[in-house]
């Protein structure tokens, strides 16, 4: 049966959790679908199941002794030293029980949206628990056991072969999935970030353009500290619209971090609802221009989990569906839901108030720069002209 979206989604998802109070939480996925539920966007009947990605699977991209030692961590057998070499047992990526069975769920949650959308039993699929964009070869990172997506973009390489446009709005540089294809001409990836002056990892710089015959093929926007929404849509519609031109993709897998937002802790963007209205629209217009259709989207950061990811991630699901279900106020039964247990007070909007945070001084002088580095991002595609942002 042919379903236009599906909602790749189990509790177990809520297994991959490092501690009580680390900043990555899968509480997050239970609020967004509460959320969804609450205004009746999201039936039974669209909701899949994740599977677990066979060890073959995660070999696609991951070293044999890393899923080795990723096992041996969960069940409480991987020396201190040895972990520490694969990244594990750090303040970022703490070792907890189970951790290969959880981190695999993640992983085939992407690979059966690959699934759906590619034998053509959906349009469009969503995972939000998957797009731990900062998993390596043979290394933890950043919150990241294992890389969903350079996973899922080898296996639909390899079981479909697929051209795949990589589209990453993280605030966060997408490092492990533009590395794993970094010399990969049939792979193109595009990183909208904070600049990594500031902020891990560092990189996605925009001379970062691949290398052999991928060298072209990866595109990384840095914006600049305090970016707000005109600056930040304006580079991403802009960039977007040229590289999907360009590349011609035969599918887009779009990572959807909501940590660019003014309230997160982790990050210095001062973006609001505003972008993540913007994000999957054009990333929608995109997948039926190109693909057919063809969009994978998954999570990745957030770590406002009450005020901001469910409103953001709601949203993706509610573009994908077509339903305008999502503008003036927040249904009280889901606020009424979680009053108790949120640590701040719950958003009574979709939107945020126009004034939600201190004016920026910087402002011109961060739009000059982001443009620049537009610019320069798009150089190899020539002939750019700015689009006024709607």
């Amino acid at each position: 049966m042919m379903h236009d979206s599906i909602f790749i989604y189990s509790k177990d998802l809520m297994n991959y959790k490092f501690s009580e109070d680390h900043p990555f939480n899968q509480k997050r996925l239970e609020l967004t679908v509460s959320l969804l539920q609450s205004i009746g966007a999201l039936q039974e009947g669209l909701m899949i199941p994740p599977r677990l990605a066979l060890d073959e699977e995660l070999q696609l991209i991951h070293d044999p002794s890393y899923i080795q030692a990723v096992k041996n961590a969960g069940a409480g057998m991987l020396h201190e030293e040895t972990a520490e070499n694969y990244g594990l047992g750090t303040e970022d990526t703490p070792i907890f029980p189970h951790m290969h069975e959880a981190s695999s769920l993640l992983v085939g949650g992407t690979l059966a949206a690959a699934d759906y959308v590619m034998s053509g039993k959906a349009k469009h699929a969503l995972h939000i628990g998957g797009g731990l964009h900062h998993g390596f070869r043979g290394k933890a990172s950043g919150f990241c056991i294992y890389n969903d997506s350079s996973v899922a973009i080898k296996y639909l390489q390899e079981k479909y072969q697929a051209r795949v446009l990589y589209i990453d709005t993280d605030a966060h540089h997408g490092d492990g999935v533009q590395w794993a294809f970094y010399d990969d001409p049939n792979v193109c990836t595009f990183s909208i970030h904070e600049t990594g002056r500031y902020l891990f990892p560092g990189t996605g710089n925009v001379n970062e353009r691949g290398q052999g015959k991928g060298y072209g093929y990866s595109f990384n926007i840095p914006v600049d500290a305090f970016t707000e929404d005109d600056s930040w849509i304006n580079a991403y519609k802009t960039a977007l619209r040229k590289i999907a031109d360009f590349f011609k993709p035969d599918i887009i897998l779009t990572q959807n971090g909501a940590d660019a937002h003014f309230l997160d802790p982790l990050t210095h963007l001062s973006a609001t609802m505003k972008i993540y209205r913007e994000i999957p629209k054009l990333a929608h217009e995109i997948a039926h221009q190109y693909c057919e259709g063809r969009w994978i989207a998954v999570g990745g950061g957030g770590y406002d989990i009450w005020r901001v990811v469910p409103r953001a991630w709601a949203l993706i699901w509610l573009e994908m569906t077509e339903n305008s279900n999502s503008y003036g106020k927040l249904p009280m039964e889901w606020i009424e839901k979680w009053a108790k247990e949120a640590p701040v007070p719950l958003p009574v909007e979709w939107d945020d108030p126009v004034d939600a945070y201190k004016a920026i001084p910087r402002k011109k002088e961060i739009e000059e720069k982001n443009q620049i580095t537009l610019e320069k991002a798009l150089y190899p595609l020539k002939d750019i002209k700015p689009i006024s942002s709607e």
